[in-house]
């Protein structure tokens, strides 16, 4: 069995929607990030950066449990695990594993400041707004080219597909209109109504609730003093 310590972020449903996609069990384990459970010692013995999701997998090499945290190192086991999402040949290999590596340097990163400064900032400051709002842009743009050449970032659906399109759900959030990108919505679709993604995207769907902009307690304990504590 797996265990999926989760909330409902982009992040957290790209281990949700590769689990659906490659069929293994498993377990779902709340880390409410707006009331602090990030930061209780039994998670940050698994996950020391106090980030969901993170992930242990009781049956793992040589049958002993392994615990993994960085959703992107979590998709790369799964697809080695399952020999699924990510091709054996060394070229096609290294082609999914970039653009992977681009969802984690750039297209989360960029996002999220984006969501930041537009949507969770005490103040709203004109500077920061713009360049993530432009800096969304461009990645949207990469996003764009890539897909005139190809009907998924890797050539076939893999673990790159599954880390990025979660981000980019948000899209409004970033200031951005799907329609300026016709490829890259054109894959958005297509992704969207995989019934292996609807179902990782349900996964406590029910504990999507106010903003935190509308919790002094939650944006205090996410953005706060409290994230910056020596543990």
């Amino acid at each position: 069995m797996i265990d999926v310590y989760f909330w409902t972020t982009p992040n957290g449903y790209k281990v949700t929607i590769m689990l659906e996609e490659i069929g293994l069990p498993y377990n779902v384990i709340p880390v409410n990030i707006g009331a602090g459970d990030q930061f209780k010692p039994e998670f940050l013995a698994i996950s020391p950066n106090n980030r969901i999701p993170a992930m242990v997998d009781h049956e793992g090499p040589g049958r002993r449990p392994i615990a993994i945290f960085e959703s992107g190192a979590i998709l790369m086991y799964l697809a080695e695990k399952t020999g699924k999402l990510m091709p054996q040949d060394m070229r096609e290999r290294y082609g999914v594993i970039q653009w992977l590596m681009f969802q984690m340097a750039n297209v989360g990163p960029m996002l999220g400041q984006a969501h930041h400064f537009r949507r969770y900032a005490p103040q709203q400051i004109g500077y920061a707004i713009q360049r993530y709002t432009n800096e969304a842009r461009r990645i949207y743009n990469v996003i764009e080219k890539r897909l005139q050449q190809s009907n998924y970032l890797a050539g076939d659906y893999s673990i790159a597909d599954i880390a990025t399109y979660p981000w980019l759900r948000s899209h409004k959030w970033q200031g951005q209109n799907l329609d300026d990108f016709p490829h890259l919505k054109r894959w958005y679709q297509a992704i969207e109504s995989r019934p292996a993604v609807q179902k990782g995207l349900a996964v406590m769907a029910d504990q999507i609730k106010r903003p935190v902009t509308a919790d002094k307690e939650a944006w205090e304990t996410l953005f706060g003093a409290k994230q910056y504590q020596r543990r």
